[in-house]
């Protein structure tokens, strides 16, 4: 798939070495405020003591989840849709702002729990969702190849993992360590082809929805590696 539009610009593929070079500088910068911006929400919303208000909020009913879960969707398409907008660099601005908002709002349940019940975690998940995307970013860009052939099995990947999550909220089953566990590697795929789009897709004035799939990429290996090392310090 290619965002090529003469208006706008030509694909980053096209771009000669130094121009390349700037387009990812700016993307992976803008990558670096979404994940301090995500960690200064999410810092504020534990100091004002929403964290118990999320907890006690979700314990209310097990149809919370979804409705969050909805929300979420919602919110990360209509995001997503301004990210890539052509017409507005403002309103590109405004998506990812957006998503980063929702994603510290989606996860403060799973911080606030974290911090109560396995100190260390966070800072471990940090360390290790870091490596891993480290590795795979350093794979596409020494190897420069197309993973873009991978997108329908991410797209199915993807719709079959939330429908174990919906039925697992809905009867009220237990996913565990190896269901995080194969959604770390399910998020590895999306950190692989989306780091592959930065280099072969994405044009030239595309940083920001970029950054916004880069961010949603990580954030979703994060979640997991959380839940995969809660698994273990609950034991």
């Amino acid at each position: 798939m290619s965002y090529l539009d003469v208006a706008s610009g030509s694909v980053v593929s096209e771009l000669p070495g130094e121009a390349k070079a700037g387009f990812i500088r700016r993307t992976y910068g803008h990558l670096a405020l979404a994940i301090a911006a995500f960690a200064l929400i999410e810092y504020q919303l534990i100091q004002m003591g929403f964290g118990e208000k999320a907890m006690a909020l979700l314990a209310t009913s097990k149809w919370s989840w979804l409705i969050v879960l909805a929300a979420f969707m919602g919110v990360g398409m209509l995001a997503n849709k301004w990210a890539h907008s052509g017409a507005s660099r403002e309103l590109q601005y405004v998506g990812l702002g957006l998503y980063v908002v929702a994603d510290a709002i989606v996860f403060l349940p799973l911080i606030f729990m974290a911090q109560a019940i396995a100190p260390g975690v966070l800072e471990n998940a940090a360390l290790i969702t870091g490596a891993l995307v480290g590795g795979i970013t350093l794979v596409v860009f020494t190897t420069r190849k197309d993973f873009s052939f991978i997108a329908p099995a991410l797209k199915i990947g993807g719709m079959v993992a939330l429908g174990v999550i919906v039925a697992a909220i809905v009867f009220g089953l237990e996913l565990g360590t190896f269901f995080s566990g194969v959604m770390i590697l399910f998020a590895g795929g999306c950190v692989l082809y989306t780091t592959s789009n930065i280099l072969h897709t994405y044009r030239e004035d595309q940083h920001v929805a970029a950054s916004l799939a880069l961010f949603a990429s990580v954030a979703l290996m994060f979640w997991y590696v959380i839940q995969f090392l809660m698994s273990f310090g609950s034991d």
